[in-house]
């Protein structure tokens, strides 16, 4: 195999999807993904290879651009929802709003330490929640609620979209028609501005 003497610079600005590099000669690191043995940018930015460890990363161009990684807490809200998962468009990380569209998919093995049958039992498409970063397997961030500090933090009606009130630990009540709904709160529910 030949290596393309370019992967083995730095400091070149690269685009999304662009080619770094293959993993028989690099590890992938921060701003890329991995394809088929070929390491791509996954943002725009400069390419720092590493050639002591062996490492390709790409450092975002703009000053404080905000990206999610594993460890993360970010915020989103759910979307398409199935049985045993749900999709989530984050649009925070920390206290930092994202720099680009994010998606993230919460599974209902990472909701919490007690068994969940369905996800429309803690959450429902609308809903705000706060979530870590615990993988970005297959270029998705996935996402866990399994700690303390994270969970729903808005929820609403699914009769009538009304902002559902926190009556005991996981009931919330709607104002508006009396409607009763369980999620897996987050401790601060209602409390934290989005």
């Amino acid at each position: 195999m030949t290596i393309n003497p370019t992967e083995q610079k730095s400091g070149h600005l690269v685009l999304p999807g662009e080619r770094l590099g293959v993993i028989e000669e690099f590890s992938p690191d921060n701003g890329t993904f991995e394809k088929n043995g070929v390491i791509y940018a996954k943002i725009v930015g400069r390419k720092l290879v590493d050639l002591q460890t062996r490492r390709v990363s790409v450092f975002p161009v703009v000053d404080g651009a905000v990206v999610p990684k594993v460890g993360t807490v970010v915020i989103g809200q759910i979307g398409n929802a199935q049985s045993d998962n749900v999709l989530v468009r984050i649009f925070r990380v920390g206290k930092k709003k994202l720099t680009g569209n994010f998606g993230g998919i919460l599974h209902v093995s990472d909701v919490s330490d007690r068994y969940i049958d369905l996800m429309s039992d803690v959450c429902k498409p609308g809903d705000i929640v706060k979530a870590k970063v615990i993988s970005e397997k297959n270029k998705i961030f996935h996402l866990s609620t399994n700690d303390k500090g994270l969970g729903i933090m808005y929820a609403f009606c699914s009769r009538d979209s009304t902002l559902l009130e926190q009556q005991r630990y996981d009931d919330l009540r709607c104002p508006k028609c009396g409607n009763i709904e369980k999620r897996k709160i987050a401790p601060n529910y209602g409390k934290e501005e989005i």
